[in-house]
């Protein structure tokens, strides 16, 4: 299936909602589903922000992209497909009223269903129907998967090969930044955390202190808008046997995780399996202490698992867990497919790893 096919079937999806709401449209701006409905393209320009420069419109009939002066070449040129089914509808940058008229003409003033109601009286939320039809991957968004789960990997790999006991924790996040550019992935996230910061906080945003003895390192890499997660830790001298058994612990917990993620299996089970797991650990808080993960895909998280969480797990989905207790963690990328196997997207052979439960997983990088 290329972009064109995967569009056009979306495209169908969307239609179909339109079908079940009597909606007269819908309204894509968000970074993530702009990427959903034009297979990978991206309306980004600030990494930080939710929305971007340009939104999907869909009717029953037509399907545009609306945007400005600024970015329409742009787009035209290098986010969507060439033959693209999208037409561009270009506004002046400082009229930004020009462009809510065309959608009250384009739709009559009908209900628009967006992903980000503007608060007026015909937007509504898509329906839960269309958010889960999300979810589930299409055989060319998981070849786009795979790929940027590699380079993820591989940029990891390449920044705890280099990293010194020296550099601040600065200097780590600037290196992981550094490459997933230079490969083309958007640094979405970057926590780095030494020695001393490393048991004290769950999402340690890094600082000017140096690294010491070991470094913990997180990425989520976004390309084609497609988000891969995955942490990795170095130490610059040898594991202490406390060292090792610590990860072991956390990659075994995991393993809990991974077993009971199964088609049709609900979100809130993994969870409890999960605390039970750290209980029989002696680790009983540590449920408390940081979100274990979830599903994945359009957002670093689309679910996250708790005890409420009752979604079931379709396939072929995206799952990223991510169990932690202080001084280890341990996450990947996976695709959770029909027939219950798991694929890790973000597995490097290069990087260090063992065997737990059938599975291979990272060990820390010894320097």
């Amino acid at each position: 299936m290329n972009r064109l096919e995967e569009i056009s079937e979306k495209l169908a999806v969307l239609r179909h909602t339109l079908q079940e709401t009597n909606a007269a449209g819908i309204c894509l701006r968000g970074t993530d589903w702009f990427a959903w409905a034009t297979a990978g393209g991206a309306n980004t320009v600030l990494l930080a922000a939710e929305t971007g420069v340009a939104e999907v419109l869909v009717t029953p009939t037509d399907a545009w992209v609306l945007t400005d002066e600024i970015e329409a070449q742009r787009l035209k040129d290098e986010e969507l497909p060439k033959g693209s089914p999208y037409k561009l509808q270009v506004s002046p940058w400082a009229q930004g009223s020009e462009r809510q008229a065309f959608v009250e003409e384009a739709t009559q003033a009908g209900q628009v269903l967006s992903d980000k109601p503007s608060g007026g009286a015909t937007e509504a939320a898509l329906p839960a129907s269309l958010t889960q039809h999300r979810w589930v991957m299409l055989p060319s968004e998981l070849d786009r998967y795979r790929q940027v789960g590699r380079l993820a990997s591989e940029a990891m790999t390449e920044v705890l090969t280099q990293a010194q006991p020296t550099w601040t924790e600065y200097q780590l996040a600037g290196a992981g930044a550094e490459a997933m550019w230079s490969r083309g992935l958007h640094p979405v996230l970057t926590l780095a955390a030494g020695d001393r910061r490393l048991p004290l906080y769950r999402h340690p945003l890094p600082s000017g202190e140096t690294l010491g003895r070991q470094a913990m390192l997180v990425f989520c890499a976004r390309g084609h808008g497609l988000i891969v997660s995955l942490t990795r830790f170095v130490f610059f001298e040898k594991l202490s046997e406390s060292d090792q058994q610590r990860h072991r612990t956390i990659a075994e917990i995991e393993a809990v995780a991974l077993n009971h993620s199964q088609v049709d299996a609900p979100l809130n089970d993994i969870y409890h399996a999960l605390a039970t797991a750290y209980e029989q650990h002696g680790f009983p808080d540590a449920i408390r202490e940081h979100h274990q993960g979830g599903t994945a895909g359009y957002g670093a998280r689309e679910v996250i698992a708790t005890a409420e969480t009752s979604d079931r797990l379709a396939a072929p989905t995206i799952l990223a867990w991510n169990p932690s207790i202080p001084r280890a963690k341990v996450e990947d990328t996976f695709i959770l497919h029909p027939d219950n196997c798991l694929e890790n997207l973000s597995f490097d052979p290069q990087f260090p790893h063992q065997d737990v439960a059938g599975r291979l997983r990272p060990i820390p990088l010894e320097r």
